[in-house]
């Protein structure tokens, strides 16, 4: 028998299923972006999505649009530069068909300059280089049963207001649920 205060297993059920499902969108663009897979990005943003990569940076709306950042011959350079997106673990906010993730992403790319380290048993290695960290706020909705993204802010950690609002407000979302 439920305590009153326990929802039942197949709420409880559909929740983990849920954040699994968003888990798996959020641990996806790394590998998409990587690979200049546009397709993947424009079936994952809704249609009228936006990317607002903040004050300094080109954004986007519209899922076309979006997906067309990693079609351009720049993103194609840097990927075959050694590109790597590395997400840290998700802060999921989940209310039924809407959520919001706050995550951190590092930029990291091959550092063609460095010095060659050997690592043993690992070989040779110029080392990698952080190009950037940002803080990603993804505001999710659920359509047709699948999470798709709606907005995209990406902020860089810079030490300004900006970026520590951003981490605040997912955090005070998950706090007040």
């Amino acid at each position: 028998m439920n305590s009153p205060n326990l929802p039942d297993l197949e709420t409880r059920l559909r929740t983990i299923e849920d954040k699994l499902a968003i888990y798996e969108l959020i641990a996806s663009h790394p590998p998409s972006a990587d690979t200049g897979h546009a397709n993947y990005t424009l079936s994952v943003y809704r249609e009228d999505g936006v990317f607002d990569r903040g004050p300094t940076l080109d954004g986007a709306k519209g899922a076309r649009d979006i997906a067309a950042f990693i079609q351009r011959p720049e993103h194609d350079d840097a990927i075959r530069g050694g590109l790597a997106h590395f997400a840290g673990l998700p802060l999921i906010d989940l209310r039924g068909d809407v959520a919001t993730v706050t995550s951190y992403l590092m930029i990291v790319h091959l550092d063609h300059e460095g010095e060659p380290r050997e690592l043993p048993n690992h070989g040779v290695s110029t080392g990698y280089r952080i190009h950037r960290a940002v803080v990603n706020r993804w505001e999710l909705e659920r359509h047709d049963g699948r999470w798709m993204i709606a907005k995209r802010t990406l902020l860089p950690v810079d030490g300004s207001a900006n970026h520590q609002d951003l981490l605040r407000k997912g955090l005070n979302d998950l706090h007040l649920a």
